[in-house]
């Protein structure tokens, strides 16, 4: 008999033809075929208590925000995971901005961004629409949004009254692939951003353009805007797909999520994190690779990544399957720490709500978020 893989996370909500048939099963037979089910699928019956579906509350503490090591002190006791929106495609780039106190993130399949108000917990669809299939968002030091879009291959701003300004379109001429995530640096407000070309690589999230080539348009790179001459230079395209980055908090280092294994494994790629030392907030030397992406005996993915104050990297990662993904929380050295689990890829993090304590992160086809003991180091 072939062996039942079943989800971590199981939605126990009745379904309406079997309401009544669940109503009836008392706490004794439940659990006892809850067991038998788990020891039939060699997974502990704990396995099946959490239901992201239902309002049933979680027994505190969390059990999903795991301590791998024990410099993770960051989590608290009494608070949960919680998922605040489901029924995304392909959930990325959340941006959290204070003044407004509201997260914008991307939907990309669905060519749309939406915006969660803290304040009530309000989801707003189709915050922009049209969004041209933007992935990774932020904020600068001014409050305006920014925005990576897959479909025009550009790097936009919004303005105060609601105009569109194309930030970058080509370096040296020639088109970018599709700018996919973007950081801001305070000291010169340069804009950061990354050109791994995902978004070119099929239709469903903008564009198809030179089929069956990994490179749509160019090499992949990551490039920096001069906030004030609006000129665009090439940091490195040392890497095979830069995709997410942060800086460090004090900004003496950039950090690259690299997924180039994606594409380019049998030329030796793997997935990791990479390191560089910012030399005066305009280039880049030193590359190292600051941590693989293994997690016991699983190897899946990171994505998007944020730091905190105290140094740690918050990745986005899927791709493994349950009691993988989710995001984990890497030291500065390189070593896992903590871990968030949930039951889908989690493709984004951002640090955000009062006090900047709060860390959302979009999930596939939800919007999850959890309080922490850790505040974020930017801000967004």
């Amino acid at each position: 008999m072939a062996r039942v893989q079943l989800h971590r996370f199981i939605d126990t909500a009745p379904k309406a033809d079997t309401a009544a048939r669940h109503a009836a099963l008392d706490r004794r037979g439940f659990l006892a075929a809850a067991a038998g089910l788990a020891a039939a699928t060699t997974m502990a019956p704990e396995a099946f208590a959490r239901n992201f579906a239902s309002n049933e509350p979680v027994r505190y503490p969390d059990p999903d925000i795991v301590v791998i090591d024990k410099r993770f002190k960051y989590k608290l006791g009494n608070t949960p995971i919680q998922r605040l929106y489901t029924g995304t495609l392909w959930a990325e780039g959340p941006a959290w901005n204070a003044v407004g106190r509201y997260l914008v993130w991307s939907d990309i399949p669905r060519n749309e961004q939406l915006r969660y108000n803290e304040e009530d917990d309000h989801i707003g669809r189709r915050f922009r629409y049209p969004s041209n299939y933007s992935n990774g968002n932020t904020f600068d030091f001014q409050g305006r949004q920014i925005s990576c879009e897959h479909f025009t291959r550009q790097v936009a701003r919004y303005e105060w009254d609601g105009t569109r300004t194309v930030l970058a379109d080509k370096h040296d001429g020639k088109e970018f692939n599709a700018p996919n995530d973007v950081v801001v640096h305070p000291h010169d407000g340069s804009i950061w951003f990354t050109d791994p070309g995902y978004g070119s690589l099929f239709a469903y999230e903008g564009n198809l353009i030179n089929p069956g080539n990994p490179q749509p348009i160019r090499k992949e790179a990551i490039y920096r805007i001069d906030a004030q001459t609006g000129k665009i230079d090439m940091v490195t395209d040392e890497l095979w797909k830069p995709n997410g980055l942060c800086f460090s908090p004090d900004y003496k280092k950039l950090y690259v999520a690299d997924t180039g294994a994606s594409h380019y494994s049998e030329q030796g790629a793997i997935r990791n994190i990479t390191a560089f030392d910012v030399v005066d907030g305009r280039s880049l030397r030193n590359k190292s690779m600051l941590c693989d992406t293994k997690l016991g005996d699983k190897t899946g993915g990171y994505d998007g990544i944020r730091c905190d104050t105290d140094g740690n990297i918050w990745a986005g990662a899927g791709w493994a399957g349950d009691g993988y993904d989710g995001v984990h929380c890497i030291a500065p050295d390189g070593t896992k720490i903590g871990q968030i689990r949930l039951p889908e890829i989690c493709s984004n993090v951002a640090f955000g709500g009062h006090r900047g304590i709060r860390l959302f992160m979009t999930a596939s086809q939800s919007l999850y978020a959890v309080y922490l003991k850790v505040q974020g180091a930017h801000i967004t």
